[in-house]
């Protein structure tokens, strides 16, 4: 009995917990301990990413989740298609306009929305989990396997971005972009 104040406290935050469990990204536990033993009761979301939706495809090499999370795909980079430094760095770097690259990114965003948006896919990581920018880094696959990241390289709707220690298909991807450019797929054109 002289425990039940206790008791009485850790199933108020436990009710708590229930209900703020919806708008958590990582899961919780909650612990009561008495001379009885430890008490474990896991709250919140965790994500299987084997079998992931993906809500919607902000640009060529960047997807949501429906966790809210956002993934980067690994080995390739598409065009810019919203106002940013790395826009204006690529114009300079590339002597188009911004508008010509804008529009080359909204093909390569298509492209990515037409095969990944409202679907159902498994992430694969590679070394490093997250990037900078606290986004999920990984490689996509469809339910069907078909590989997103190497897809939109082989279509020609991207260049290649590798960066060590994400490596492990690197060399498939420069295979894909040398054919994509090669038979002028995509933004090859």
């Amino acid at each position: 009995m002289r425990n039940l104040p206790w008791f009485i406290l850790a199933l108020f935050a436990l009710v708590f917990l229930v209900g703020a469990s919806s708008c958590m990204k990582e899961p919780v536990n909650v612990e009561y301990s008495s001379d009885s033993g430890v008490f474990k009761v896991p709250f919140g979301v965790n994500y299987n990413y084997s079998d992931i939706y993906v809500k919607r495809v902000i640009d060529g090499d960047t997807l949501e989740l429906e966790s809210g999370e956002r993934v980067r795909l690994i080995g390739i980079d598409t065009p810019e298609i919203h106002a940013s430094k790395k826009l204006h760095k690529d114009a300079a770097r590339s002597k188009q306009n911004v508008t010509t690259i804008q529009k080359l990114g909204r093909r390569a965003y298509e492209f990515t929305k037409n095969l990944v948006e409202d679907k159902r896919v498994s992430l694969e990581f590679d070394v490093e989990k997250y990037d900078v920018y606290k986004r999920l880094l990984a490689y996509v696959y469809l339910k069907d396997g078909t590989f997103v990241n190497a897809e939109i390289v082989k279509q020609g709707y991207a260049s290649l971005m590798t960066y060590p220690p994400n490596v492990k298909y690197a060399d498939l991807f420069v295979k894909l972009y040398q054919e994509a450019r090669e038979n002028r797929r995509g933004l090859w054109k």
